[in-house]
């Protein structure tokens, strides 16, 4: 999976690869399982940022992933979301937790509101793909 991740991350400014330990530590903590690809992803970069093909992404390191929804209060407006990241401007990438796929949304960060989601893909590595044929 890591040639395919290279291939489509080929001009985003990865971060070094997160341990399996800091992934199964925020499972924990968090209570949140994490989708398999974006697992695999976090193993390949920890976040980063930068384009995707003509899409631009920042994604946060796993260790930033539980304060970053305390800041954005998505227990109180979108309890069924969680956020990973943002293209950067208006606009955040979460995981839609309302079912045990977890698909990709995009939501305003205001109003940040469940029905303003956005379904954007079924799976992590479908939604880099998405991005990597903007």
């Amino acid at each position: 999976m890591n040639s395919l991740f290279e291939k489509l991350t080929a001009q985003f400014g990865r971060n070094a690869p997160a341990s399996r330990e800091a992934i199964r530590q925020f499972e924990v903590e968090s209570g949140v399982a994490l989708r398999e690809d974006y697992a695999a992803f976090l193993m390949y970069s920890n976040g980063g940022e930068g384009f995707i093909g003509g899409g631009y992404a920042i994604f946060w390191r796993v260790e930033e992933l539980i304060e970053n929804n305390k800041s954005y209060r998505v227990g109180d407006f979108a309890p069924d979301l969680f956020l990973f990241g943002s293209d950067g401007g208006g606009e955040a990438f979460a995981f839609d937790r309302r079912s045990k796929d977890q698909v990709i949304v995009s939501v305003p960060f205001i109003p940040l509101k469940l029905e303003c989601a956005l379904v954007l893909s079924p799976t992590f590595t479908g939604f880099l793909e998405m991005l990597s044929s903007l």
